[in-house]
């Protein structure tokens, strides 16, 4: 697990495939989410991620920040070693986390943490000895981002996903009941983090 982080710090971690279909960015003025101010002028892409085989893990009933932390130890073990094949995967990003947000646009306690098989092992990836991880098949998907800094909590989530949300306005279809939290970045990173909010295009 050391290298496969130390991999993600100098920037050699692979990168979910995708392109980039268009770029904008509009006036957020949000009325339903308190948290998120007055104006805010919000940029996004529209991009297309390639389908292929990920690691999945489900946990309900904790909050989310506690939940992803679980998952995603989880799933960083079974890329460094932690399956059938004692095979050192290497590190994939984003860690995407599928959420169900309530009426009120906080965040129900239910995750699915996916991290997309790397390259070398999509054709016949390792069996998790962990039974709590799931391999799937997912297909070719399409979404709005937006981006942020900083090291992202739940809030910080559910605040751009608001601000994305007001920004796309009725203009954009996209599925309401679920959205994807992106973190690209090792916790020991301090700078220049990365993470997205993803609506998953109708």
């Amino acid at each position: 697990m050391f290298g496969m982080i130390k991999n993600s710090l100098l920037g050699t971690a692979e990168v979910w495939p995708c392109r980039v279909l268009s770029t904008g960015k509009r006036v957020s003025k949000c009325i339903f989410f308190p948290c998120v101010i007055g104006k805010d002028k919000v940029g996004y892409e529209e991009r297309v991620y390639e389908g292929g085989k990920f690691a999945t893990v489900e946990l309900t009933g904790k909050p989310y920040d506690e939940a992803v932390n679980e998952a995603v130890l989880k799933l960083l073990k079974y890329v460094g070693g932690s399956n059938d094949q004692g095979a050192g995967m290497g590190m994939m990003s984003p860690v995407c986390t599928t959420v169900f947000p309530a009426e009120d646009g906080s965040l129900q306690q239910k995750v699915k943490v996916l991290l997309r098989i790397p390259s070398k092992f999509q054709a016949s990836p390792p069996s998790p000895t962990d039974e709590s991880i799931q391999i799937e098949e997912r297909e070719e998907m399409t979404v709005y981002s937006t981006q942020f800094g900083g090291y992202a909590k739940e809030m910080d989530y559910v605040n751009y996903a608001a601000k994305l949300t007001s920004a796309l306005g009725n203009e954009e279809t996209y599925h309401k009941d679920f959205y994807f939290c992106n973190g690209y970045d090792p916790p020991m990173k301090p700078y220049g983090r990365r993470n997205e909010v993803w609506l998953l295009k109708k």
